[in-house]
């Protein structure tokens, strides 16, 4: 797994990925970055491309991300992940239209808790998920996921 650390107007970010694409994406505020060993190694440059494009979202000057994805989780996680990669830029679902649209009988918790286990924040904008009544959580922090809906809403012009 090769990984970049980078400094962003969200603060320090880390961006882990293999030959099959991006793994994580981490907000590290006061964590600490993991250290190199065989299976963690740094590379600054065979993460660039993303990285830029991760930069590019965050000023508002890209609204989708060409990278490719490789999350690793569950099945029922990949279901989700996949339906608010759907979610509109600038555009917000609540837990329980994702449910719906899933169908199956996918219940909010489910939809809640794949949310919350997202290895890729930014790029499975899943700060474009909110709760039924207020924005709900977020892995980067509530004030950042307003941030985030904000500054899409802005680019978009839809405030």
């Amino acid at each position: 797994m090769h990984y970049t650390i980078f400094a962003s107007p969200v603060g320090e970010l880390l961006l882990a990925g293999d030959k099959l694409g991006l793994r994580r994406l981490c907000f590290l505020d006061d964590r600490p970055a993991p250290p190199e060993t065989a299976q963690w190694q740094r590379d600054d440059e065979a993460l660039a491309e993303a990285r830029e494009e991760v930069l590019a979202y965050l000023a508002g000057r890209r609204r989708s991300f060409n990278v490719d994805v490789a999350p690793e989780g569950s099945d029922a996680q990949r279901e989700v992940w996949a339906a608010v990669m759907r979610i509109p830029y600038g555009r917000t679902r609540t837990y329980g239209e994702v449910a719906q649209r899933l169908g199956n009988g996918k219940p909010v918790i489910a939809v809640s808790s794949a949310s919350a286990a997202n290895p890729l924040p930014i790029l499975i904008p899943c700060h474009r998920l909110v709760a039924a009544k207020g924005i709900g959580r977020y892995s980067g922090g509530e004030a950042l996921k307003q941030r985030l809906l904000d500054m899409e809403c802005g680019a978009a012009g839809l405030q």
